[in-house]
């Protein structure tokens, strides 16, 4: 697996995916802790309608206000709940791969497609906390910054590895384009830019 990929050699294509699979446990983790906080203050919302919770730091940063709505429940229950399941699932994955295991291609291609959708879904939310609800949670966000990171994360494998089977002349220039780190530069950029959006939604978010 970790033969010359674009010239490098094996030890950096190795490295280059510990590195990878570092940050999917570091950030699987980041997305489980929130999910477990937002799971327990769903509970103590529930037994207390009027609860102050750990998160309701204002009136734009309210994670007790999110946990009311409809969009908070989308499927019939929490959706704290899915990352509660989710997250172990990638977290025993990137164990695995510092333990030696050799992941086949569906099934790397099979988590790129669970990573794909949990990132739908956290912006969906994310755009609605936004523009619809206009209450911040701020669990939440930590949950959007998390599974951005390991969308990203595991799209830099697969390209790496060429996991898509995608022709040589675009694995070329694919390979070329991720050795100068442009999808990292694209990751941080979208971020400033989602960061912008709440400073000019919420200007006055830390009053």
């Amino acid at each position: 697996m970790f033969s010359k990929l674009f010239g490098k050699s094996a030890e950096e294509a190795q490295r280059s995916s510990n590195w990878i699979f570092a940050t999917i446990l570091i950030f699987s983790m980041a997305g489980l802790l929130a999910s477990f906080v937002l799971s327990v203050e769903k509970l103590e919302l529930l037994k207390n309608a009027n609860a102050v919770l750990s998160c309701s730091i204002n009136a734009v940063l309210n994670c007790a206000s999110v946990m009311k709505t409809w969009q908070a429940t989308l499927f019939g229950f929490p959706n704290s709940f899915i990352g509660m399941v989710a997250y172990p699932v990638l977290i025993t994955l990137s164990v695995g791969y510092f333990a030696g295991a050799k992941y086949k291609r569906w099934f790397i291609n099979g988590a790129q497609i669970g990573a794909t959708l949990g990132l739908v879904f956290s912006y969906w939310l994310f755009f609605q906390s936004v523009y619809v609800i206009q209450v911040l949670c701020p669990w939440c966000l930590i949950v959007t910054l998390s599974t951005t990171i390991v969308f990203e994360s595991f799209l830099r494998y697969n390209l790496l590895q060429n996991n898509f089977n995608l022709p040589k002349s675009w694995n070329k220039n694919i390979q070329s384009w991720l050795a100068k780190d442009y999808d990292k530069l694209i990751v941080i950029s979208w971020v400033v830019l989602l960061v912008a959006m709440v400073l000019i939604k919420f200007p006055g978010i830390f009053s």
